[in-house]
């Protein structure tokens, strides 16, 4: 296996193995995949391993914490590709690539599609276990951010349409003298439906409405019309 023995690295129990995580391996060489796979698992993780991209898609892999060490150069899709299918899936698995012939716009493409490292064959056991320690703490930020998101488009989706927007306009600093304009609305109209908006979406103040909306990305892309206030 293309893994630098290390015998300066801490035993397994201080180790970063001690949750959940699932590290799947996904290289077409033998060796280098059944020598990761023993690596990983003396470090108390749960691991997976496939010989090729399509064998790894074909599986589904499940949604949970964790990492990937993917092989850049494989016969057929490359690891490349597969990281481009996994993003396209919103697939949020951090990944670890490991090759043995890299160069440095290869790493750079890599690391802007959302690699969590780009390492080189031989790599010393310290290295990948330092990245695994990374990658396993992006992912489990990624998992916390995504469930967050989730609970609060849930919320959002309670809200009725001029509701939506009333959250929009006041997310973006309007006053309500300004949204009743824009609404075609009246002012106490406004305000009835901000403290409709306010309980649907459990937040006690203005701030951390704009904390939701902030993290949900609401825009003014919709074009301003003026409703009647019926």
């Amino acid at each position: 296996m293309n893994v630098e023995q290390d015998n300066s690295i801490a035993p397994a129990s201080e180790g970063p193995g001690a949750g959940n995580e699932l590290i799947f391996v996904i290289d077409d060489d033998v060796s280098v995949r059944e020598g990761l796979a023993e690596l990983i698992e003396s470090l108390e993780f749960r691991v997976k391993a496939y010989s090729s991209a399509e064998e790894f898609l074909a599986k589904k892999p499940p949604d949970k914490s964790g990492c990937i060490i993917l092989d850049v150069f494989m016969s057929g899709m490359t690891g490349l590709k597969l990281q481009q299918e996994l993003n396209a899936a919103n697939i949020d698995l951090p990944i670890i690539f490991l090759t043995g012939r890299g160069d440095i716009p290869m790493t750079v493409h890599a690391l802007k599609a959302g690699a969590a490292h780009f390492l080189t064959k031989p790599v010393k056991e310290t290295e990948l276990v330092q990245a695994l320690k990374e990658a396993l703490h992006a992912g489990r930020q990624a998992q916390r951010q995504k469930a967050e998101l989730t609970d609060i488009s849930q919320r959002f989706e309670t809200l009725a349409p001029r509701e939506r927007e009333v959250m929009r306009l006041v997310a973006s600093g309007r006053l309500n003298k300004q949204i009743a304009h824009e609404m075609g609305i009246s002012e106490r109209t406004v305000k009835l439906y901000r403290a409709c908006v306010m309980q649907k979406m459990a937040v006690g103040s203005l701030a951390e409405l704009v904390k939701l909306a902030e993290k949900m990305r609401l825009g003014e892309s919709r074009p301003k019309t003026r409703r009647a206030d019926g």
